[in-house]
């Protein structure tokens, strides 16, 4: 006998949740039953545009709809820790998405929220669940590339130099690494966990984001992860791992479903080609119904430790860059 569609509430109606919802609808097993916004014909639109049959004029409103099995939070970064503290004093469990908070702090205080009620949380980091970064980490299990020694990943997009977009903004969370740099930052922690050092170097806007930042990660076994992520110019957005007997080369976009092969010292190079049909934010979308299911609060995947370790690494490297927030006390 089937069970019943896992039902989803879209927090906000920007671009990512869009995005989502548009993938999300090409699994069987979910539905998008429910919408909020901070006005009614926003969420109307919304509602249109994805066939939506419940539409909220507030997140309130929103998060405790009964309908409702979980809540996606597609607000902007500074927004993240209301949202999902509204969500889960509601009672439900929470897709959050990326970076989780502004700081590993305010990261802290969503995970103690929901360890309290006992309600699962996770970050939506949905690369971490593509088919690929899963074939990733069986290639590193496996040993065959030996000890792990360097990591590369760049992460940059080119956006017009507008100060009303939210990039731009610094009362939005805005500049290069929250946004763009995160990619590569998790990726590195996926491979090789949190650093025991951080040399950053980045350079500010006008407005006090940040347009490009670089950044080297030291682990005490003498690994180090270069990232770098710029929202001025277009980069080659791939990634590499290198091990003492070859290397994994992930094509453009890496975080992105991408070709990518295992290339050994002698040359031997196995291929790994992209089949993957969609945009890839449903598969984070099915791990947490998943865990909603079988009763659990936090992915192995992605875990609360590592969501915080994460922060941590991009709370030392804005600080070594000088990026500061106004909301910020």
């Amino acid at each position: 006998m089937s069970q019943e569609p896992f039902r989803w509430g879209i927090l906000s109606t920007g671009g990512i949740a869009q995005q989502f919802t548009r993938d999300v609808q090409r699994l069987a097993d979910h539905k998008v039953v429910a919408v909020g916004s901070r006005t009614q014909a926003k969420a109307d639109e919304f509602g249109d545009m994805f066939h939506v049959p419940n539409r909220h004029a507030s997140y309130e409103s929103l998060v405790n709809d009964p309908s409702v099995d979980g809540i996606y939070v597609a607000t902007h970064h500074p927004m993240h820790k209301r949202d999902t503290i509204l969500a889960l004093n509601a009672g439900k469990p929470v897709l959050c998405e990326k970076p989780f908070a502004m700081s590993a702090t305010e990261t802290a205080e969503m995970i103690s929220v929901a360890r309290s009620k006992n309600l699962l949380l996770m970050e939506a980091m949905w690369a971490r669940f593509l088919p690929h970064m899963i074939q990733v980490r069986e290639v590193i299990k496996s040993g065959v590339l030996g000890e792990i020694i360097s990591v590369r990943a760049d992460h940059g997009q080119w956006f017009p130099a507008n100060p009303e977009f939210r990039l731009y903004k610094p009362e939005l969370g805005g500049g290069a690494l929250f946004d763009l740099g995160i990619y590569p930052v998790s990726f590195a922690h996926m491979v090789l966990g949190a650093p025991s050092q951080i040399t950053a170097t980045g350079v500010l806007t006008e407005k006090g984001v940040d347009s490009h930042t670089s950044a080297i990660l030291d682990y005490e076994n003498g690994a180090q992860a270069v990232l770098t992520t710029t929202l001025i110019t277009s980069t080659p957005c791939r990634a590499t791992i290198a091990g003492t007997l070859g290397r994994i080369e992930i094509d453009r976009t890496f975080y992105n479903p991408a070709n990518m092969r295992l290339v050994m010292q002698d040359g031997t190079t196995t291929e790994y080609a992209n089949t993957y049909k969609g945009h890839g934010l449903r598969e984070q979308a099915g791990e947490l119904e998943r865990m909603v299911r079988n009763g659990e609060i936090e992915s192995p995947l992605l875990t609360h430790k590592m969501s915080i370790e994460i922060m941590q690494s991009l709370d030392e490297i804005r600080n070594q860059i000088g990026l500061r927030y106004p909301f910020e006390s």
